[in-house]
C-alpha cells in the first residue's frame, strides 16, 4: 500500500502561485496560469535543475490532476517537496483564476 500524495485545489493556491505545469506544449499554448513553469511530464527526470524554487511545497499541475498525480509521486521519491493540484487546470479556470497565453485569448483544451 503506497502513502498518498498530498494534495491541494486551485481555489487554495493564490492567483499568482508558482506551479511546475507538466501538460503537453498544445495544453500550455492555448492557456495557462501566469506564474506557471512548464515541464511537459515525459521531460520532468531530464530537466530537475529547471524546478522552480517556492516557500514550501511546489504545486504541480496538469488539466485535471492525473499526470500530475503520477509527476508528485515521481518527485516525492525524489526527495523533492511538491504537491499535486486536484482538479488541474479545468478546475482553475472554472474558479475564475487568471489564464495567459501568447495570443492574448486564453483557454484551457
Amino acid at each position: 500500500m503506497g502513502t498518498m500524495t498530498a494534495e491541494t485545489t486551485p481555489q487554495q493556491l493564490s492567483d499568482d502561485a508558482v506551479l511546475l505545469d507538466v501538460r503537453e506544449q498544445d495544453e500550455w499554448d492555448a492557456g495557462h496560469a501566469p506564474n506557471a513553469v512548464h515541464i511537459p511530464m515525459g521531460e520532468v527526470p531530464a530537466r530537475l535543475g529547471e524546478l522552480p524554487q517556492v516557500e514550501g511545497s511546489l504545486p504541480v499541475i496538469c488539466k485535471a490532476g492525473g499526470r500530475s498525480g503520477r509527476v508528485v509521486a515521481w518527485l516525492e521519491a525524489q526527495g523533492y517537496d511538491v504537491i499535486n493540484v486536484d482538479g488541474g487546470m479545468g478546475d482553475w479556470a472554472r474558479a475564475g483564476k487568471p489564464l495567459t497565453n501568447d495570443s492574448g485569448n486564453p483557454q484551457v483544451i
